[in-house]
């Protein structure tokens, strides 16, 4: 597990694709508890450790999670993710292909189908859900394409609503499946099990020093992660073509 950052109210890490943010049926050991047992042992606590979940990434999903240490953080953290004000949070991507806009706005109607664990995008919102399941759902998103490659390219996402698999989904319906995305298209998965989605930064006001915190998680280390985020760490040319992926 990687700190990204901590303090009395509020704890950050980089959450790996093998990660599972809580419990669920599987019983694998959830990233909550995990940093549980961390703060436990770093500040000699007793008894049990405070800690809440303020939002979630999808298990193949890696990059920064935010929890709360307190409860208060806790109460003004899930107000400001429930009303999207004072928080920002920024995707990159891997996709296979190249969009046909370098930067666009995507607007679909989604609707999530429980049994499948999947989203759709519905050709009409008066649709109910087209047999799939529940009633669709307005899910917006832009994207920006960071470095463009002969095979993938990474995109730079920021949401503006919160829907089930929104990124993967929309991507997926513009041609650009994420990469290793089995369930949205992708032609193979990836070694590790994941997909080339990856939370990339929050932005945020804290909930009691009310200052602006930014916190940044490292990419995946691996040979793709590498090559594509290169052109941008060497010039600021980077979203040219880098032929090399």
């Amino acid at each position: 597990m990687t700190v990204l950052y901590e303090d009395n109210h509020i704890i950050a890490v980089n959450k790996t694709c093998n990660e599972i943010v809580q419990g669920d049926k599987t019983g694998d050991t959830p990233l909550s508890e995990i940093v549980k047992a961390y703060i436990k042992e770093k500040y000699n606590k007793p008894g049990d450790v405070f800690l809440g979940v303020t939002h979630r990434l999808d298990r193949p999903t890696s990059g920064v999670v935010l929890f709360a240490r307190t409860s208060k953080a806790l109460t003004r953290l899930n107000e400001m993710f429930k009303s999207h004000e004072q928080i920002h949070k920024t995707y990159w991507a891997i996709v296979q292909g190249v969009p046909k806009m370098p930067e666009a706005r995507l607007e679909n109607y989604l609707v999530r189908n429980e049994k499948q664990n999947k989203s759709y995008v519905c050709k009409s919102p008066s649709l109910s859900g087209e047999g799939r399941g529940e009633a669709p759902k307005l899910a917006v998103l832009t994207y920006k394409t960071l470095v463009r490659g002969d095979n993938y390219t990474l995109l730079e996402i920021n949401l503006e609503t919160g829907r089930h698999h929104q990124i993967r989904c929309q991507l997926a319906a513009i041609g650009c499946p994420v990469k290793g995305d089995l369930k949205y298209g992708a032609k193979r998965s990836n070694p590790d099990g994941g997909i080339c989605l990856h939370a990339r930064k929050i932005e945020f006001i804290h909930p009691v020093s009310k200052q602006k915190i930014c916190i940044t998680a490292p990419v995946p280390d691996d040979a793709l992660w590498r090559a594509l985020i290169t052109p941008l760490q060497l010039s600021p040319q980077g979203r040219e073509k880098n032929p090399e992926v």
